[in-house]
């Protein structure tokens, strides 16, 4: 199955829209895991069987691995997720953004390496950016549209003088992953839940592109509010929530509290779509 194909599997499945992020911090890590980094892969693959029955996706971030030299924890991980759970996708968190070969690398790195469903670009540098990960059928390029960040105003909130409207950046992006660089069905966007008003537009201007919306939980985005402007049957919103699942408790019951936070944010999303 396409990865797009993957998540409207695993929603039906799980009746979920909730993703896991996977940001392991070992300074979080519950006693005697506790700043112990060589910990990374053990804690994720116990969020993965406490919460991987209520998840659209997971989505690790390659930075938490990568600082603490634990790319092989990441591989190991991965490998693990489609061993338990090899019905909900992954989504490697890598935001990349170079052109020609060295583009070409980081797709073999995310698909090949690590066996991604998807993988976050940043799409700053334009089309050559992204068509290197188009050739891997099926896999998913998921564009940086409307951040949760407020910097995110200093560029993607601006009006393009030059295109017909003067749409602002975020929203000819948009129409541009929608349309003429979609060439396979493979693109999605990520728009923050901080932005709730921007969501909307971008669903309007991408109605059937999947939308990997961070920002609800730590960040303080709604999720009542994201639902109501993202979601459409036949278009996935992956709600992203992180600190908010992975460090919901610190004593003996850790995972179980995770498992819970999970639930309670997963009960929320439904709610809100029906």
């Amino acid at each position: 199955m396409s990865f797009l194909e993957r998540l409207r599997a695993a929603e039906r499945k799980h009746d979920s829209l909730l993703c896991v992020g996977l940001d392991p911090d070992p300074a979080r890590f519950p006693s005697p895991w506790t700043g112990d980094a060589s910990r990374i892969h053990d804690f994720c693959a116990r969020i993965v069987d406490a919460t991987k029955d209520l998840v659209i996706a997971f989505k690790p971030q390659i930075a938490y691995f990568a600082a603490h030299r634990a790319e092989d924890q990441l591989e190991r991980l991965l490998a693990y997720i489609a061993r338990v759970a090899p019905e909900v996708p992954v989504i490697l968190d890598a935001k990349r953004g170079d052109i020609g070969a060295t583009a070409e690398q980081y797709a073999r790195e995310a698909f090949e390496r690590y066996q991604a469903d998807a993988v976050t670009l940043s799409p700053f540098m334009g089309f050559d950016s992204i068509e290197p990960y188009l050739r891997w059928p099926g896999k998913g390029a998921i564009l940086l549209c409307r951040t949760s960040n407020p910097g995110g105003s200093d560029w993607q909130n601006q009006r393009l003088a030059d295109v017909p409207g003067q749409p602002r950046l975020y929203e000819h992006l948009a129409h541009l992953a929608q349309t003429e660089w979609n060439r396979n069905g493979q693109l999605g966007l990520v728009v923050g839940a901080t932005f709730p008003a921007e969501l909307a537009r971008v669903r309007e201007l991408a109605p059937t592109l999947p939308l990997l919306v961070p920002g609800v939980g730590a960040q303080g985005g709604d999720a009542q509010a994201t639902v109501r402007a993202a979601w459409r049957p036949d278009a996935p919103v992956v709600v992203n929530s992180s600190r908010a699942v992975l460090y919901a408790g610190s004593g003996p019951d850790w995972a179980e509290a995770a498992r819970t936070a999970a639930q309670a944010t997963r009960n929320v999303l439904n709610a809100a779509r029906r």
